[in-house]
């Protein structure tokens, strides 16, 4: 499937190295502005972008950008495209209240700006910039925009709270609580809760080339993390850290590896709390309660 679309790129003045480039879903031809742009550190034009095949990797800035588009835009799910190399071809950049910047031209763009009675901030120095800046999916609410990259899949009645995080390449599936982190090539079932301060390996967090997942009307509790899949209907007791190697003890009395278990559904996973052992029973759902669905209708 080749996709093409035109979008609005701008670029250091000096250099000519690409900054970013914005796809508007609604339709071509729509330019932005910014003082960085009207005191001459960078310049914006129009630029067409085809890709041949999402199998393939990225090969530039302007397409490696449209590739998060699409991911943060729902066009395709997380994992589903090859984002092979694409922190090389994204450059870091300073963040401004003015635009864009390369970093070590802040501190010129902040003397250009002097004649402005502009306040100069600088809300990251990094290769990915905010969704909300580029991206706002309907159905969502993002407590804290700066907490979720271009790149995240949010879905349609999720809620990203003031702690939680969502990288690019990674999200949410359906109606969810998201409360901790959600790293690269993580997604969460619909009708799932990741607790406040809770993380799940993904493939740049120690989880190498693994992907995990986390089912349906599960609960990843405050402050635990996991380094394994869950199923459907799984709990993970609060302050709970289950990697691929934790021992965890069966009902029947057996112990095996936690990595034996990833992905099966209906499981607890706790910590017995005079033993220190890590124990896993059968569960349901019903156990926490699942969604309040009345904070997931962002209309």
């Amino acid at each position: 499937m080749t996709i093409q679309r035109s979008g609005h790129r701008y670029s250091d003045t000096e250099t000519g190295k690409t900054l970013d480039v914005w796809f508007p879903a609604s339709g071509a031809g729509k330019k932005r502005s910014c003082l960085a742009e009207k005191v001459g550190l960078i310049r914006g034009d129009f630029v067409e972008v085809t890709i041949d095949s999402l199998d393939a990797p990225p090969v530039s800035t302007e397409e490696a950008y449209l590739r998060l588009h699409l991911l943060s835009e729902r066009s395709v799910q997380p994992n589903a495209i090859n984002l092979e190399g694409i922190f090389g071809l994204l450059p870091n950049i300073a963040w401004t209240s003015a635009g864009p910047v390369l970093p070590g031209n802040v501190d010129t763009l902040r003397d250009r700006l002097a004649a402005e009675y502009h306040h100069l901030t600088v809300s990251s120095v990094d290769r990915f910039p905010r969704m909300t800046d580029y991206v706002v999916p309907e159905g969502v609410r993002v407590a804290d925009a700066d907490r979720v990259r271009l790149g995240a899949h949010l879905a349609a009645g999720t809620t990203v709270m003031h702690e939680g995080f969502v990288n690019f390449n990674a999200g949410t599936l359906g109606e969810s609580m998201v409360e901790g982190r959600v790293t690269p090539g993580v997604t969460v079932g619909r009708n799932s809760d990741v607790g406040a301060g809770a993380s799940i390996m993904g493939t740049l967090s120690g989880g190498g080339k693994t992907r995990n997942a986390i089912g349906e009307r599960s609960l990843l509790g405050a402050n635990a993390g996991i380094g394994i899949s869950l199923g459907d209907e799984c709990i993970v007791e609060a302050g709970l850290y289950v990697t691929a190697g934790t021992k965890v003890k069966l009902p029947d009395g057996t112990v095996v590896a936690a990595r034996q278990l990833s992905g099966r559904s209906g499981l607890l996973f706790r910590r017995n709390s005079q033993t220190g052992a890590v124990e896993v029973l059968p569960t349901d759902a019903s156990r926490w309660g699942g969604l309040n669905t009345n904070l997931h209708s962002n209309d």
